[in-house]
């Protein structure tokens, strides 16, 4: 556990990359209002729960099938269903942690108790049988290694170390913060199994928790993409020289997510990527949709709301019965997004649209599109 962050006189270049992370964190903030788009945010979750299955070395659920989950179309194979649900039992939590870590204040984001209720929320969605690990026991949902007080006493100190810095630092400390905390509470393993799991979640809170991300990006998935070097750096951060380089190596995948999304959700150049997927809609695909959708899905994606069916029929330039037609095939290639038969329209983000709309941002998905 020791060093939990490297002397004050060593910081200067990791204080620069993490105020660095910050300011271009906000820029990206002010692309998307929180709460908005949220088709994207849904898309985001299952690939963060794809990656945190490659991650954790598993034969991973494939994109498709957590979008086929999604819509409730299980696999025959009870393997292959059981890690469907483990993946949206992710998407459920790391949606109730989004939905509620602005209330928190550091003190709960950074208690023990934080740490087991991740872990319980994750496993208690999973059936009895799913939750088998290896020996045929059942894994318990919350519940500490063997040896509880020891490792409640190491998440103590844990806790109150890394929760200190946020609450009363300023600038990049509580950045540093989060990076250090995920080696070390990798290190302490705190669950028979899921730890790896727990502590990506709990980076993704912290993340969250200091106004950084949104729900609009992860490192996890810059950390499943490059593994060897996220379990080499891992390893080697037991000294203060390798907890420096692990945390520049997190500091630098963080941003790269940041990068990327800036650059994703940049509105002028998506007029440009909408076009591209309704011609391939329209002339290719062929199940109604028409490139006429242009300037009012356009329009959702820049003002991020919503519109009533009248005033996007409005937008359209077609006949009353050919707009309603056009807003159903919309709905059905998941191009649009609804509550209701008669609500508000959304911008919608399937995985058939990715390789348009996102390119680069989840490969294997675009690959099964």
């Amino acid at each position: 556990m020791q060093p939990l962050l490297p002397p004050a006189r060593r910081l200067g270049p990791l204080l620069e990359q993490a105020q660095g992370l910050v300011r271009k964190a906000d820029r990206l903030s002010g692309l998307c209002q929180p709460g908005a788009l949220g088709g994207l945010r849904t898309l985001l979750r299952a690939m963060n729960a794809y990656y945190a299955q490659k991650f954790e070395g598993l034969e991973k659920v494939q994109p498709l099938e957590i979008e086929q989950a999604l819509r409730g179309e299980w696999a025959a194979d009870p393997e292959k269903a059981g890690r469907q649900r483990l993946a949206l039992a992710h998407m459920a939590t790391e949606a109730q942690l989004e939905m509620r870590w602005a209330g928190w204040d550091a003190k709960t984001v950074w208690a023990p108790q934080m740490v087991c209720d991740i872990h319980q929320d994750v496993f208690a969605r999973l059936p009895e049988a799913d939750r088998a690990v290896k020996g045929g026991a059942s894994l318990r949902p919350g519940a500490l290694q063997n040896g509880p007080a020891k490792v409640r006493a190491l998440l103590e100190q844990w806790g109150n170390g890394y929760g200190g810095v946020q609450a009363v630092q300023e600038g990049g400390m509580p950045v540093l913060a989060m990076a250090a905390s995920h080696q070390r509470l990798r290190g302490i393993q705190p669950f028979r199994e899921g730890s790896g799991r727990v502590a990506c979640l709990h980076t993704h809170l912290v993340l969250g928790h200091l106004g950084l991300t949104h729900g609009l990006w992860s490192p996890l998935r810059g950390f499943a993409r490059s593994q060897e070097a996220y379990r080499a750096h891992l390893a080697a951060a037991q000294d203060v020289r390798g907890l420096e380089e692990w945390m520049h190596y997190v500091l630098a995948q963080c941003l790269e997510q940041v990068q990327l999304m800036t650059g994703l959700l940049a509105p002028q150049d998506m007029q440009d990527r909408i076009a591209a997927c309704l011609g391939f809609e329209a002339h290719v695909v062929r199940q109604g949709v028409r490139t006429e959708s242009l300037r009012a899905l356009h329009y959702l994606f820049a003002t991020q709301g919503m519109l009533d069916r009248r005033d996007f029929k409005a937008m359209l330039g077609l006949g009353e019965r050919m707009a309603t037609a056009q807003i159903t095939a919309l709905l059905q290639r998941g191009l649009l997004e609804s509550d209701s038969p008669h609500g508000k329209l959304r911008f919608g983000v399937p995985q058939h649209a990715l390789r348009f709309y996102f390119p680069r941002l989840w490969p294997e998905a675009e690959r099964e599109a």
